[in-house]
């Protein structure tokens, strides 16, 4: 059955069997675990992971793909396709009883907030294997004192282990897309650095700290803290977000910010 790729959807879909045995590899699928794959197209990853696992889950959002989907893995294992939007998926439900693995070519328009979807959910989530545009994946695996540091970078890490696992060229997908790709591998941290409890008022921090990268973080705080506050967490001032480490973030979310008074 064909299908044209739909640019709405984001689709690139990966044709080159090198690259997606490589994949496989990484992600070493083994008997009896839980997989989720995130827009599993015609099924390019599906059938590799599907026939070692028996049995796995895979969402897609054009509806027009789910017969060549089905059609494709019927004989491989048993595959419940799901036609829905990722953004709104819940672990919960779909996995009420076992924590799963993640897989997925992630449309690009929508990477960031469905990594912010998922991050939500990490304490269902074994780890995760994400196709994506390169720079994303340079922006999660990034270390501070460098450009590609920002909210991406600390709010993943803040919560799991990253590693950049290698680069895709874009010669893989049919059609072909203008950006380079990576393969990244995100592991939820059992204990993360940061509690559910204090989690907003974390994220409102690194939001309000990376929200005009030019200025220093005395500027983009100034209305949560004082200098003094930013020193108590091994902080400069005078120094710029992508200066500042993940755990000098996390010392300033345990200070308590100014009072509405001051």
């Amino acid at each position: 059955m064909a299908h044209q790729a739909r640019k709405r959807f984001g689709q690139n879909f990966l044709e080159d069997q090198a690259v997606i045995q490589q994949i496989i590899g990484h992600i070493s699928p083994q008997k009896g675990q839980k997989f989720i794959e995130i827009g599993a197209g015609k099924g390019a990853i599906t059938q590799f992971i599907l026939p070692q696992v028996e049995k796995m889950q895979a969402i897609e959002l054009d509806r027009d793909l789910v017969p060549i989907l089905a059609a494709h893995c019927k004989t491989l294992g048993d595959l419940e396709i799901i036609q829905a939007d990722a953004l709104k998926m819940d672990i919960q439900q779909l996995s009420p009883n076992e924590k799963v693995r993640v897989v997925g070519n992630l449309p690009y328009n929508i990477s960031t907030p469905l990594l912010f979807h998922l991050l939500a959910q990490s304490n269902k989530i074994i780890d995760m294997h994400f196709m994506l545009q390169k720079e994303v994946v340079e922006r999660i695996c990034a270390v501070p004192d460098n450009k590609k540091w920002g909210r991406l970078s600390v709010m993943i890490q803040a919560r799991s282990k990253t590693s950049h696992l290698f680069n895709v060229d874009a010669s893989a997908f049919n059609p072909v897309p203008k950006v380079e790709s990576a393969i990244v591998r995100i592991t939820p941290l059992e204990k993360p650095w940061v509690a559910d409890t204090d989690w907003i008022y974390f994220a409102k921090i690194v939001r309000m700290a990376f929200s005009q990268r030019r200025k220093t973080i005395r500027n983009n705080l100034k209305k949560l803290f004082s200098d003094e506050t930013l020193l108590t967490a091994g902080i400069k001032p005078t120094d710029r977000a992508e200066k500042i480490a993940l755990k000098q973030f996390i010392a300033l979310s345990q200070c308590s910010p100014k009072s509405d008074k001051e």
